[in-house]
């Protein structure tokens, strides 16, 4: 086990430690948030905040533009579905969990393939197609974008979403030398398939309360 944390630690050779701490600091309340999310608890989005705006920094420092676009769109997001979770539909139920209707499906597509378009647009505009992970990293900003939106909406299907980007974020990141970031996401992955069957238990029923 020592070895193992002894070469993870490697991977961060000539990274600022003040930089790690971030990570670390990060990845926890993002963890914290999906796991809120999963309980349709309101501190998603509060626990989300933090860590998006300390990976909007962190990203910004790698050059990850694309993840950097993720977690600031991210941070936005969170405010948006904080006010969106916080709304009652009579004195003592909020906005129920529900899925995405023909119309929200349409916009859902309309979103992903101009997300792409945008993130494409911004590497060439800073040359960063440089690398093939640059081609991975437009994807996942799209797959993400679009599952923080249905999120934010209370949809089910954001969770999908969520699971098929998480997937592909775990090798990325860890090629990426992100190792923390790369575990967290395959915590993630795990927590999204728990998320997705909790929500559909709990699809179409307005919740009471929103801390549990």
């Amino acid at each position: 086990m020592n070895h193992f944390f002894d070469w993870i630690f490697a991977q961060y050779e000539g990274t600022a430690a003040y930089l790690v701490v971030l990570e670390i600091i990060g990845v926890i309340f993002g963890f914290l948030s999906v796991w809120f999310s999963k309980k349709e608890n309101i501190l998603v989005f509060p626990t989300g905040i933090i860590s998006t705006a300390i990976f909007v920094y962190i990203l910004l420092v790698f050059g990850l533009l694309g993840d950097m676009l993720i977690n600031a769109y991210y941070f936005s997001m969170s405010i948006y579905g904080w006010y969106v979770w916080t709304r009652k539909i009579d004195d003592s139920h909020f906005i129920p969990i529900t899925t995405t209707t023909s119309q929200e499906k349409k916009w859902t597509f309309l979103l992903f393939v101009g997300t792409v378009l945008f993130v494409c647009l911004v590497y060439l505009f800073f040359d960063k197609f440089n690398n093939w992970t640059a081609y991975i990293d437009t994807l996942t900003t799209a797959i993400f974008f679009v599952g923080m939106w249905l999120m934010a909406k209370k949809k089910l299907e954001n969770w999908i979403y969520w699971i098929i980007g998480d997937i592909i974020s775990v090798p990325l990141y860890w090629y990426k030398g992100l190792i923390f970031t790369s575990l967290q996401y395959f915590l993630f992955t795990i927590i999204a398939v728990y998320g997705y069957l909790a929500w559909k238990k709990s699809l179409n029923k307005s919740p009471q309360t929103l801390l549990k």
